[in-house]
């Protein structure tokens, strides 16, 4: 639009220049020309963006005051309204814009028919008001498109900015729900031990003093343990068991032997993807801490079952086992629904088998190639 301005000016010059080689007005025209392409340039400085429109309006209706002069002086300039109409449309509420559009079409209109020789031509009539019309119609829809695009770019981007809270807020549950398991595996459970063999220690202290001072060791080793288990938790790495015994088996052979299990490897063992094993061991100590806290079994076993598509962990104890449906212990704790929400991040399942008086059976199996 620039560029056309200018041609536009250049062209509309030449053209008075060539019919009227020098006039005494010719110093005006070529003044007034000059002064309109000033003018013109000086727009980005005083354009819609600058902050006082009063400064906006004034350097556009100065604009126009200029080139309304040049067309009384030199129609030849008429056509100089194109760019004008677009710089004003720009410029100006759509209301005042088409107003002053309305106005420089007038302009166009008498400097045609002041051009024409030989009679009246409807042409010269009819073509400028056509032209406006085309130029504020395109504008006008342009504007409504860009209108719309900006609406759907904040749309798309406040979408975007609540996607992203949401994603955060999941984020955050996930891992307030993942800490709350991994601190039920571990320092809950090692707490609620220690507090029990401390407890017998107590009870024991006075007539049994050997088999309290076993409660007592017994006790410190598994606080030993914690506090292994909190600085792995702390840097989020694996179970203390699982990085100091270096293969899952071995891992879930302490486990079962700190809570007086037996432990067996059923199958072909194969390597397992770190997650897997975790997910297994804190299953396993959580089944057994139920065990210890709930069941008052005599005997209790952890089997570890490589199939061939998966593979299955099952705490077996003989205690006194609980109605179907119903939770160990009434409804406290988190200990079956983490096992359960672990079974599940790895695409497996966690079923229980039970009944009063009969002990009860923990089974989590694991598919050996996770979704």
């Amino acid at each position: 639009m620039h560029a056309a301005f200018f041609l536009l000016l250049g062209a509309s010059l030449a053209r008075y220049l060539l019919r009227h080689p020098w006039e005494i007005r010719s110093p005006w025209i070529i003044g007034l020309s000059a002064a309109l392409a000033v003018l013109y340039v000086l727009g980005p400085v005083f354009g819609p963006r600058a902050t006082p429109r009063l400064l906006v309006r004034l350097w556009l209706f100065t604009i126009v005051a200029v080139w309304m002069v040049l067309v009384v002086l030199a129609p030849s300039f008429a056509w100089c309204a194109v760019p004008l109409f677009y710089t004003g449309l720009r410029t100006l509420p759509i209301r005042a814009a088409i107003a002053l559009v309305t106005l420089l079409t007038v302009f166009v209109v008498a400097a045609q028919l002041k051009l024409a020789h030989g009679g009246f031509d409807p042409n010269l009539v009819i073509a400028p008001p056509a032209v406006a019309a085309i130029a504020t119609a395109v504008f006008v829809h342009a504007e409504r498109l860009a209108g719309h695009q900006r609406a759907l770019i904040d749309d798309l981007i406040t979408t975007r900015r609540e996607l992203a809270a949401t994603e955060r807020r999941e984020g955050t549950l996930a891992e307030r729900q993942r800490l709350a398991m991994e601190i039920h595996d571990t320092l809950a459970q090692g707490l609620s031990s220690q507090q029990m063999l401390l407890q017998a220690a107590e009870r024991t202290w006075d007539g049994e003093p050997a088999t309290a001072r076993r409660h007592v060791r017994t006790a410190r080793s598994i606080a030993e343990h914690n506090l292994a288990e909190a600085r792995r938790f702390v840097h989020d790495l694996a179970p203390a068991d699982l990085a100091e015994g270096g293969s899952l088996e071995e891992a879930l052979r302490t486990v079962a032997a700190r809570e007086s299990a037996g432990f067996q490897v059923d199958g072909t063992p194969v390597a397992l993807p770190e997650r897997v094993q975790s997910a297994l061991l804190r299953i396993a100590q959580g089944a057994l801490a139920n065990v210890r806290e709930h069941a008052g079994a005599n005997a209790t076993a952890v089997t570890l079952t490589y199939l061939e598509d998966q593979v299955v962990l099952d705490i077996a104890d003989d205690g006194r086992g609980f109605e179907a449906g119903a939770a160990p212990g009434g409804v406290r704790g988190h200990g079956l629904p983490a096992m359960r929400a672990r079974a599940r991040q790895l695409g497996g399942t966690l079923t229980i088998e039970s009944t009063p008086g009969e002990g009860t059976v923990l089974s989590a199996a694991i598919p050996l190639e996770m979704p």
